[in-house]
């Protein structure tokens, strides 16, 4: 037993049956673990049956007739198996599977042998052997590395196809998304033109029943010789009042946001910019607004373009050109990526943005007959209204371009210079050319308030977010109005009676009050009885004397100025500004 092996029995069957019993004389016995191994060291035949036993110094497995790495024994039938393949059928069938009979792993017992070595390959035991063993792997990794490289180039191919699938896919979405716009401005050009066309039949066919006499502009206009309009309905008027009491209780709430600039850092503010935006042949900018979210700026010349502006970047995103004569205002709207211009040309043009920020004229609205001065946006970003130097206003749905109503002053034939929604969304403020500034109820269209004593026309009109206060600007200077008492409390008279305020403009929390003519002026707002304070003055670096409009950039962070040159300038703290330019 010295050299490590269990001896395994091999029968050599004769003619004689299996019946009888084997019989095992001068044999050695010894039990381990309830087995019982019998080792012979001479062959010899049995009495009964003539069977010949035989040893053998192989361990070989019943089941695969390999040697196993872990040999084990079954207790019935003396067999042996290697353990992984007897556990698997144990747990599989739970029988022997030569035998047949009922098998558990209880019935199996390990065997203690010494390491099994096995014998070298034929191939390996000669030089030209071992050679030959080298030529088949390499060929086979030669093989698989030449599958390999076929596997990457078809991956190449299909990538590729895959790129060029994808950049015909983008060409063929952005031409669908141009024909989609031009075909939603198409449609909305016919929205508005349907009603004048049903207009015009009509007075064609009243025309051929009243002997050749024309009746359209019977049709079309109403006693008082104006336009007839549909009015603004119910519907609206509940939708303005719902948002207003929306409003309302929000501001109840409201408190000054943590991130806005505080007065010590505006009276540190400096000029960080100047950005050449429009024509040199016609320079000036006259009026500017700011999209807040996106930080992008618009201005309007009298080179009469639209220049939207990213700050962030120094670059300009689109100029949109279309006005015949100076664009008097220009004002956001924060849904639906929609800007509106108003113009000299007696129009105003409603601009729809696209994905490849490019804008495109949605409608051309033509309901004025003389200058439009200014466009304000109704707080649901759904209405907006025009004032013109003709003495009108008017009330436009936004998606359809339609003017709902337009509201004539009888007592009165100065025209409008500037407008703007209160906060709230229920009041409208207009200033006109005579110095006085009025107050509309906008659902009943009534002019409910008149604020006197400006001098020369009313040139910016500016409501504080808090709802209690009004900025108009004019030739004398800036009058503030508490709209609780109805009554002006304050008046600034910053510049010489030859030198107009041309713009007023609260920030967007109430706390600041910037003013621009001669120079720029920022005042820290107060209450009715203290005193408003001017914190800072900014030179007018145009050259010009003459800074035209005035914005406040998100949290007051940075002041947007317009002057009578084409540049427009940035004013803030060094290092809270885009890329400079100079």
């Amino acid at each position: 037993m010295g050299l490590g092996l269990v001896f395994q029995p091999i029968l050599i069957q004769t003619n004689q049956t299996r019946s009888n019993p084997w019989q095992f004389p001068n044999l050695k016995s010894k039990i381990h673990s309830d087995l019982v191994l019998f080792l012979a060291y001479t062959p010899f035949f049995s009495r009964a049956s003539g069977e010949t036993l035989a040893f053998s110094a192989t361990m070989n497995c019943s089941m695969s007739g390999e040697v196993p790495e872990e040999p084990v024994v079954s207790k019935k039938s003396g067999l042996l198996f290697e353990k992984r393949l007897i556990e698997r059928h144990v747990s599989d069938y739970g029988k022997c599977p030569i035998t047949g009979e009922p098998l558990t792993m209880d019935d199996i017992v390990p065997i203690q042998t010494g390491k099994i070595v096995k014998p070298r390959p034929v191939q390996a035991a000669s030089i030209p052997g071992m050679l030959g063993m080298f030529q088949i792997e390499w060929d086979g990794l030669m093989l698989s590395n030449f599958a390999l490289e076929q596997q990457l180039h078809t991956a190449r191919q299909e990538l590729s196809h895959a790129l060029y699938q994808h950049d015909a896919a983008c060409r063929v979405i952005a031409r669908l998304k141009k024909e989609r716009d031009e075909a939603r401005s198409l449609l909305a050009q016919s929205e508005r033109q349907m009603p004048m066309s049903m207009s015009t039949a009509t007075a064609v066919n009243a025309s051929a029943l009243s002997n050749g006499k024309r009746a359209a502009e019977d049709e079309e206009l109403g006693p008082n010789g104006k336009k007839l309009r549909p009015g603004i309905s119910a519907i609206i008027i509940t939708e303005l009042t719902d948002c207003n009491a929306a409003l309302s209780q929000q501001r109840k709430k409201r408190q000054i946001p943590t991130s806005l600039a505080p007065i010590d850092a505006v009276e540190r503010y400096t000029q960080l910019s100047s950005y050449p935006l429009h024509k040199t042949n016609k320079p000036g900018i006259l009026s500017a607004d700011i999209y807040y979210s996106k930080d992008i700026i618009a201005t309007g010349g009298v080179d009469a373009n639209a220049v939207l502006f990213d700050r962030q970047s120094g670059q300009i995103l689109s100029t949109l050109s279309g006005h015949s004569k100076k664009v008097t205002s220009v004002k956001f709207v924060t849904q639906d990526d929609l800007f509106l211009t108003a113009s000299a040309d007696k129009t105003v043009r409603v601009w729809q943005g696209s994905d490849n920020e490019n804008y495109n004229c949605r409608h051309i609205l033509k309901d004025h007959t003389a200058e439009v001065q200014a466009v304000t946006v109704h707080a649901t970003n759904n209405y907006f209204v025009t004032a013109s130097l003709d003495n009108t206003w008017c009330f436009y749905d936004l998606s359809s371009g339609l003017c709902l109503t337009q509201v004539a002053d009888a007592s009165g034939s100065e025209g409008y210079t500037s407008a703007a929604f209160h906060p709230d969304g229920l009041i409208l403020g207009t200033g006109t050319s005579e110095a006085l500034v009025k107050i509309w109820d906008v659902k009943s269209q009534a002019n409910v308030a008149r604020f006197d004593g400006h001098v020369g026309a009313v040139t910016a009109i500016s409501f504080s977010e808090n709802g209690y206060f009004l900025a108009t600007a004019a030739h004398d200077g800036v009058k503030l109005w508490d709209l609780r008492k109805l009554r002006n409390f304050r008046t600034f008279t910053p510049y010489d009676s030859n030198t107009a305020t041309n713009s007023v403009e609260f920030d967007h929390s109430g706390s600041y009050l910037a003013i621009a003519g001669s120079d720029i002026r920022v005042y820290q707002v107060a209450n009715v009885k203290s005193e408003w304070n001017c914190i800072k003055t900014f030179p007018d670096l145009s050259g010009t004397g003459k800074a035209t409009c005035v914005k406040f950039g998100p949290d007051a962070k940075y002041l947007a100025v317009g002057s009578m040159d084409r540049n427009l300038r940035i004013f803030g703290l060094p290092g809270d500004d885009g890329p400079i330019e100079s």
